[in-house]
């Protein structure tokens, strides 16, 4: 059976890097866990901003800085800022530490990886062909400057009695490569049929290590 290494965790320190900044030994196991809450937390408030990650740093223990690259910015943000606002005071309010939210655009959202497996996984859950939605994801993602993609579903596809794998590639994807800059993202399509996984890698060229 093929293995696979995670490309970010591959890669990490050389053309990718961590989604946390900061070390604490002492707080490690405390910091780590609230870390996936405040990333659950945001994730389920803008389901529909295309979040794509959340950086989080610590400068010291009393402030927490998160930076959320989202392909809608204006819906995190609000009317004159004000929704951006109540984000920073419900955070505040519930893990008792002062927060700064930054926002970062991200301009091409078809060669994001995450974004388009949870774009893949939402028009699944609506019952679109998942052949159609995988073809038109490779088409879009190598208009917009994408060197190569591959896009991996499994479940009970289309609603068949035995779960099976099926993938597309188009273009390059040297995976065993370090200086490849991949880009990769999972989701996760709740049909009536059951679960259907969706994984994503996107080669964006290499870089200059």
């Amino acid at each position: 059976m093929g293995q696979k290494v995670h490309p970010r965790g591959f890669r990490l320190g050389l053309t990718a890097d961590w989604q946390a900044t900061w070390f604490n030994e002492k707080n490690y196991a405390e910091y780590l866990l609230e870390d996936e809450e405040i990333r659950k937390i945001i994730k389920e408030k803008y389901n529909h901003a295309g979040i794509s990650e959340i950086v989080i740093e610590r400068p010291d223990s009393e402030r927490v800085i998160a930076i959320i690259k989202s392909a809608r910015p204006g819906i995190i943000i609000g009317k004159k800022g004000a929704e951006i606002t109540n984000l920073r005071q419900d955070l505040e309010r519930k893990f008792n530490r002062r927060f700064i939210i930054n926002i970062e655009e991200i301009k091409t959202p078809e060669t994001d990886a995450q974004l388009v497996a949870e774009n893949i996984a939402g028009r699944i859950e609506k019952r679109a062909s998942y052949k159609i939605v995988m073809k038109r994801a490779i088409s879009n993602a190598m208009k917009k400057g994408a060197k190569g993609i591959k896009i991996m579903v499994a479940g009970r596809l289309a609603g068949a009695e035995i779960a099976r794998t099926e993938w597309y590639l188009k273009g390059r994807l040297p995976l065993q490569t370090i200086r490849s800059i991949i880009d990769y993202g999972t989701a996760r399509a709740e049909t009536k049929y059951g679960t259907i996984g969706i994984k994503v890698w996107i080669y964006k060229g290499d870089a200059d290590i």
